[in-house]
């Protein structure tokens, strides 16, 4: 799901990364978990993933469109998980410079209801004084627009990667049209309730890892937001860069020159074990599956393992 071009005016991203280093949540565990991420790719490896037979045999692959408030319209193709998912797009099928080639996102987000609260609380105690509060909506295909997803973000401006803490809204949960699962304790607006089980008839199940290239500024207004979600975050010792770990999900984010941004890998569990290493190329990728339970994804001349 895209919110950025929604919800943000694009903009430089300010502030200096911390000092190498481990940083726990302030005050608290962990309330956000990692939920999906975006990047725009090249168009050659866009249609191809598109058009990838392999892929609608390795995952929950699909391509869709869906309008978010104001109107706003956008088609991803997607890899859905149990809990987890990635979203991938061409460069010129987002509007503006959420349109550009390495644009990325990555939302995060919470299990319980009212845990979104927590984090604008842990942001403030660590200085971010006017987090950006957004409410989300989707729209079923008849004009009315029904609550989605409450997000939050450090900033109103990025340069080419935003991140954003969010929350699934019971009337989203409520409405049959989501297709999604009935609660399993109270105050359940967690990812796997929001997935659906297809997962289970592919081989992928869910992203372990994430490793995207962002600008120095883009990282810094990231690095609080995970911390308020009480991600483990390490500070590379070069300064180049974090690490963040939390929920079984490890997310890179290295700080690169803005031509340098974007997504470059992703790290993904199978459902189960595969014999051999298969190796399928996708226009400027290669996904990488087995042997055994992992497979990795590398963008742009990444390094897959």
């Amino acid at each position: 799901m895209i919110v950025l071009a929604v919800a943000l005016a694009g903009g430089v991203g300010g502030g200096a990364v911390a000092q190498a280093g481990e940083e726990r949540a302030p005050g608290g565990g962990q309330v956000l978990y990692y939920n999906h991420a975006y990047g725009v790719l090249d168009r050659e490896t866009a249609d191809a993933v598109e058009h990838s037979a392999y892929l609608r045999d390795f995952a929950n692959f699909q391509v869709r469109t869906t309008t978010g408030a104001d109107g706003q319209t956008w088609t991803g193709r997607y890899l859905l998980g149990r809990e987890t998912y990635v979203e991938l797009f061409g460069v010129g099928d987002l509007p503006g410079q959420d349109g550009l080639l390495g644009a990325a996102g990555m939302g995060v987000s919470t299990e319980r209801a009212g845990d979104l609260a927590t984090v604008v609380e842990r942001l403030r105690d660590q200085g971010v004084t006017d987090p950006v509060e957004f409410p989300q909506t989707r729209d079923f295909g008849d004009g009315v627009p029904v609550p989605w997803f409450d997000a939050v973000f450090t900033t109103g401006q990025y340069d080419a990667f935003g991140a954003w803490a969010m929350e699934y809204r019971p009337e989203y949960f409520a409405d049959p049209r989501s297709n999604t699962e009935p609660a399993s304790r109270p105050g359940d607006v967690g990812r796997e309730r929001y997935l659906s089980d297809d997962y289970r008839d592919r081989l992928m199940r869910d992203v372990t890892h994430l490793r995207l290239g962002v600008t120095a500024g883009d990282l810094a207004d990231t690095v609080p937001l995970l911390r308020a979600g009480g991600f483990t975050v390490r500070h590379l010792a070069d300064g180049d860069g974090v690490v963040a770990k939390g929920g079984g999900t490890t997310i890179r984010l290295d700080a690169v020159p803005r031509d340098r941004a974007g997504l470059k890998q992703i790290g993904m569990s199978l459902n189960r074990p595969v014999p051999h290493r298969h190796v399928e190329r996708l226009g400027h990728s290669a996904l990488v599956v087995g042997p055994g339970p992992r497979a990795v994804w590398a963008f742009d001349g990444a390094d897959a393992g």
